[in-house]
């Protein structure tokens, strides 16, 4: 028999078989053929799918009441048939028509296959434990199925039924049925070493672990009991409207893996209801890591919004502020109507209140947290710490609290990270400064010329080596009443220097060598150059780079190049530290002098590439050839 593309469907006869997208039939072989440590989830899975469409009617019947079997009530049916070993799964949810069925089951967003795929290649993550994030749940059948039947009768009275079927190959076929009432049934028949499937005992103790919390009945019976003989298996229980004294750790935990389809633990649960402004419920949690996806703008929202428990909208990104966009949960509104449209939910006024409310909660919480658990608070810190600087950086009415809750590195305390808070503790005097510095890196951070005059001193400088550091700086000018300095701005008051010690002082340049060798460095560095200039600011450096006046602050420029490749960076005021050994040798070579040359170039070199903005590090490496080769001198020894 001829094989049909699904691209070709809507010509295919009924019985005819469909050839599978290329990306499902690599998805069903590694199902199909590797074995999995945990094999139940299937049914997670499917009870997921089958809650979800019972969610879907239920806001359909909302402003529709024109649907096959209007009266029905929402449930999940599980049937078990132990001698045919075979497992039935029903609910009475929208359905499919046999075009949706096509769509649903026989292809799939590129991307959610592609992501699975990947994932179950190179991560050494078992991949029942991710399949329901990427959308393609429903193929986990074919882990414990040899043929799968999903019969569908879709809730719009002129869609007629249909039936697909697979045993996990290239194709599936469609099939016409008479089925009458709205639903879909799969019907599983299970392979010979998945036989502990076709135990009632057994997929109610599933059901238990992992679909205690669906908000419909999930009943489970043998093919030979009757109707009424047929057990509920779940509690149906709307866990966040419970008082959270009522609700112990291990539930949270379990509705946390219901809810991400994960088995993990988060790192932190925020269970909050509130009358006023909204009158809401919700549990949010902190998952132990952050995905990748948040990073991007098309990332999605893992909170789902209910309106007096039924599901609204699925992920639901205007209930919290941006930057807490990597927390997971549910909030259910009493206030929102239940008629509004999906596509008017995001721009719902009630919902800007919602963010507002539970922004406010959920910081707290960090603020708490923070305090109690510093242990704790640092693993949320190392995770999500850029989102809360992200915070600071674009919510004026939230910077204060988020303030508090940022951590930098410092050259105070060594290989830890410190609270602004803690540095204002630590300083002496009546300074109403913060020092900091924005680097690429600690390393580099750490043997910045613009430390030495800080480090000689002793005063406490803040390491800030985030992409997000710059913007954050741009944003916010001060902590506490305590002004944020930029360490490496030329314009910048000094705080007073440190009492003498005995420590040998190299003597400075004598005017005239000194101006000539300022002139040496303009000739020869021209317009890169805004200005080249003497500074008593540097102490084990040669040189650094500066802003020259007028220029916008380094915080902008950074943040501007991180934004536009293309950017143009201003300019920069070069200064010669004139106590520096090397300089005060330089004034001795005699000019013309290729080795002067080569040292200019060098040096300037070098302090672009500590501002990290040189943009030809390879070049520098020729030159570095050339400067030892006459350090060595340039003649062949003796043999």
């Amino acid at each position: 028999m001829a094989t049909t593309n699904i691209k070709d469907d809507a010509t295919t006869q009924a019985g005819e078989p469909v050839r599978f997208q290329a990306e499902i039939r690599q998805l069903l072989d590694i199902l199909v053929h590797s074995l999995y440590t945990r094999r139940e989830v299937f049914l997670r899975e499917l009870i997921s799918n089958a809650s979800d469409a019972l969610n879907r009617m239920q806001f359909e019947m909302l402003t529709n009441t024109d649907v096959v079997d209007p009266e029905v009530s929402a449930a999940i049916r599980i049937t078990v048939d132990e001698s045919g070993k075979r497992l039935t799964i029903s609910d009475s949810g929208v359905g499919m028509s046999r075009t949706e069925l096509v769509e649903n089951l026989g292809t799939i967003a590129r991307s959610g296959a592609q992501r699975f795929i990947e994932n179950a290649k190179e991560t050494g993550t078992d991949a029942t434990d991710i399949i329901g994030r990427f959308g393609v749940g429903f193929y986990s059948v074919f882990m414990i199925a040899d043929e799968v039947r999903v019969t569908s009768r879709s809730f719009r009275p002129d869609d007629e039924a249909a039936c697909w079927v697979c045993a996990g190959g290239e194709t599936f076929t469609l099939e016409a049925s008479d089925r009458s009432h709205r639903g879909t049934v799969i019907e599983l028949k299970l392979r010979e070493e998945a036989a502990e499937f076709a135990d009632a005992f057994r997929i109610t103790q599933i059901v238990k672990q992992h679909s205690d919390y669906v908000p419909f009945p999930i009943y489970v019976g043998k093919l030979t009991d009757k109707a009424g003989e047929f057990k509920i298996a779940n509690q149906q229980t709307a866990l966040w409207r419970q008082p959270a004294r009522d609700v112990k750790t291990g539930e949270y935990v379990e509705f946390f893996r219901q809810l991400t389809f994960s088995g993990g633990e988060p790192l932190l649960q925020i269970h909050y209801a509130a009358d006023a402004p909204v009158q809401i419920y919700s549990i949010l949690f902190v998952p132990p890591k952050a995905s990748r996806d948040l990073f991007t703008a098309r990332y999605e929202s893992g909170i789902r919004l209910h309106a007096r428990k039924i599901l609204i909208e699925e992920n639901c990104r205007a209930l919290v502020p941006e930057y807490l966009r990597f927390l997971q949960g549910v909030v259910d509104c009493e206030d929102l109507p239940l008629n509004v449209a999906r596509e008017n939910v995001q721009s719902s006024p009630l919902l800007v209140k919602i963010s507002r409310v539970l922004g406010r909660k959920v910081v707290d919480e960090f603020k708490k947290l923070a305090l109690n658990d510093a242990d704790k608070y640092l693993g949320f810190w190392n995770e999500f710490g850029i989102f809360l600087k992200e915070g600071a950086a674009t919510d004026p009415e939230a910077a204060t609290d988020l303030m508090e809750l940022l951590r930098f590195r410092s050259t105070r305390v060594d290989g830890e990270v410190t609270a602004l808070a803690e540095y204002v503790q630590r300083v002496k005097d009546d300074r109403k400064e913060i020092y900091y510095l924005l680097a690429d890196d600690l390393r580099t951070a750490t043997r910045s010329p613009h430390l030495d005059y800080f480090k000689r001193n002793g005063y406490e400088v803040l390491l800030l080596i985030e992409p997000v550091d710059a913007f954050l700086m741009a944003n916010v000018r001060e902590f506490d009443g305590h002004k944020l300095v930029n360490v490496a701005s030329g314009e910048m008051k000094l705080p007073p220097a440190a009492a003498a010690d005995d420590a040998v002082v190299e003597e400075a340049l004598a005017g005239r060598d000194l101006a000539r060798l300022i002139v040496k460095f303009k000739s020869q560095l021209g317009l890169r150059v805004a200005d080249v200039r003497d500074t008593d600011r540097l102490s084990d450096s040669p040189v650094r780079l500066v802003d020259s006046g007028g220029a916008p602050g380094r915080e902008v420029q950074r943040a501007m190049r991180a934004m536009d490749r293309e950017y143009e960076q201003p300019k920069m005021v070069l200064e010669l530290n004139a106590r520096h050994p090397l300089l005060r040798s330089l004034v001795h070579l005699p000019e013309p002098s290729e080795i002067l040359d080569l040292c200019v170039e060098q040096l300037f070199d070098a302090a672009l590439l500590l501002e990290g903005l040189h943009p030809d590090p390879a070049g520098i490496v020729p030159r570095l050839q050339e400067l030892m080769q006459a350090a060595v001198g340039k003649t062949t020894p003796a043999e």
